[in-house]
C-alpha cells in the first residue's frame, strides 16, 4: 500500500438534482485516477459536517458510493477518510471492506477512527458515550478486523464487541491495508503504531512536527519501526489558475462557514487557515512541500471542496503536485 496523493472527495453540493451526484463524483474519480492521484477517498458520514456546510446538505453512503467508484475505475485506490467505528458492527465491516476489495480487484483500504459527529449518534440512534468509550471500541474492533482481513479467526469477549471464530470468506488477499485517521498523540497513535499500515494525520499544518515526534514515540513504546508505517496529511486546497481567485474562493469558504474574515488580526487569519493551501497550482505545490513534506510527512490527501467538481480541476492540482511526491 502507498497514499502518496490522495483526493478525498468530502462535498456533494452540486449543481443540477440530486440524480447529477453520483455522475459527477464519479467524474471527478476518473479525472484523478487519469491524472496521477493513488486513491480516492469520500467520508463516512450521514449529515454533512460543520465547517464544510449544513447538515441538510447532501451527504451519500460511503460503501456503497465506493462500490460505485469501482465500477468507473480501473486502478485508483479506494477508501473512505475515515470509517467511523461506531457505526458498525466490526465483523460486519471487514465483510464490507473485504467485499470492497473483491468488487473492486484488490484496492480497497480500511481507513477507520473513533467516531466523533455527536448530532449524528443522536438523530441516527447511534451509540456516542464518551471519548474514553469510543476509543475502548475502536480497540476492540480492531482486535476482531485485523484478523478477519488476514485469513484468522478471531476470538474475542469484550466489553463492547464479541467475535467467536468469525469467518471472512472469500478474500481477494491477506494484505488489505489498514489506515488510522486522527490527531490524538496517545491513543490514535498508539492504536496506529499497533495495527496499521498509515496513518493519516488530522491536525493543523503547524503542529506536524510534534505530531510526527508523538508517533515516533508511540512506535518505540510498541516495538515498532517507525519506518514501517506511512503517514500522510489531509489538506484543504483551494486552487485556480488565477491566484486571486483562489484567495476570494478561501475568503468565501470560511464566510460561509461563519468566520468573521474581516475581524481578524494576523494570528486569527493563520489559525483560521492552518489546514489550507491556496493560490495557483505553483503557490499550493510550494506550501505543501514547505508545510507538509518537509518536516517529514510522506504524502498529502487533499480535497477541493469549492471547485473539485468542475472538469478540469483535479487534473490541474495532480499536474503540481504529483511530481513532489513521486
Amino acid at each position: 500500500m502507498s497514499i502518496r496523493l490522495g483526493y478525498q472527495i468530502p462535498n456533494f453540493t452540486y449543481p443540477g438534482t440530486p440524480a447529477d451526484i453520483v455522475p459527477t463524483v464519479l467524474a471527478q474519480a476518473r479525472e484523478a485516477e487519469a491524472s496521477g492521484f493513488d486513491a480516492v477517498l469520500v467520508m463516512d458520514h450521514f449529515y454533512q459536517l460543520p465547517g464544510l456546510g449544513e447538515p441538510s446538505e447532501p451527504m451519500l453512503e460511503a460503501y456503497t458510493l465506493l462500490a460505485a467508484i469501482a465500477g468507473a475505475t480501473e486502478s485508483i485506490q479506494l477508501s473512505t477518510l475515515v470509517t467511523g467505528n461506531t457505526y458498525r458492527n466490526p465483523a460486519m465491516l471487514a465483510k464490507t471492506v473485504t467485499t470492497l476489495d473483491l468488487v473492486s480487484a484488490g484496492r480497497a483500504v480500511l481507513a477507520i477512527g473513533a467516531g466523533w459527529f455527536e448530532l449524528e449518534h443522536q438523530q441516527m440512534g447511534y451509540e456516542f458515550g464518551t471519548f474514553t468509550d469510543r476509543f475502548e471500541r475502536l480497540d476492540e474492533a480492531l482486535q476482531i478486523i485485523e484478523p478477519m482481513l488476514r485469513g484468522g479467526h478471531p476470538e474475542l469477549d469484550g466489553r463492547w464487541y464479541q467475535a467467536h471464530s468469525t469467518l471472512n470468506e472469500p478474500r481477494v488477499r491477506d494484505t488489505l491495508p489498514i489506515m488510522l485517521g486522527g490527531g490524538g498523540e496517545k491513543k490514535t497513535f498508539g492504536l496506529a503504531a499497533r495495527y496499521a499500515d498509515h496513518l493519516n494525520i488530522i491536525c493543523n499544518a503547524s503542529e506536524l512536527p510534534r505530531k510526527l515526534d508523538a508517533l515516533a514515540a508511540r512506535c518505540e513504546e510498541a516495538g515498532r519501526d517507525r519506518g514501517s508505517i506511512e503517514t500522510s496529511f489531509l489538506a484543504f486546497v483551494m486552487v485556480d489558475a488565477d491566484g486571486d481567485k483562489a484567495r476570494q474562493m478561501q475568503r468565501d469558504y470560511l464566510i460561509k462557514t461563519g468566520v468573521n474574515v474581516d475581524a481578524l488580526d494576523a494570528d486569527g487569519w493563520a489559525q483560521a487557515t492552518d489546514r489550507m493551501f491556496v493560490g495557483t497550482p505553483d503557490d499550493v505545490a510550494e506550501q505543501i512541500q514547505r508545510r507538509v513534506l518537509d518536516p517529514g510527512v510522506d504524502g498529502v490527501i487533499i480535497n477541493l471542496v469549492p471547485n473539485g467538481h468542475i472538469p478540469g480541476t483535479v487534473a490541474m492540482a495532480a499536474q503540481a503536485l504529483a511530481p513532489l511526491v513521486s
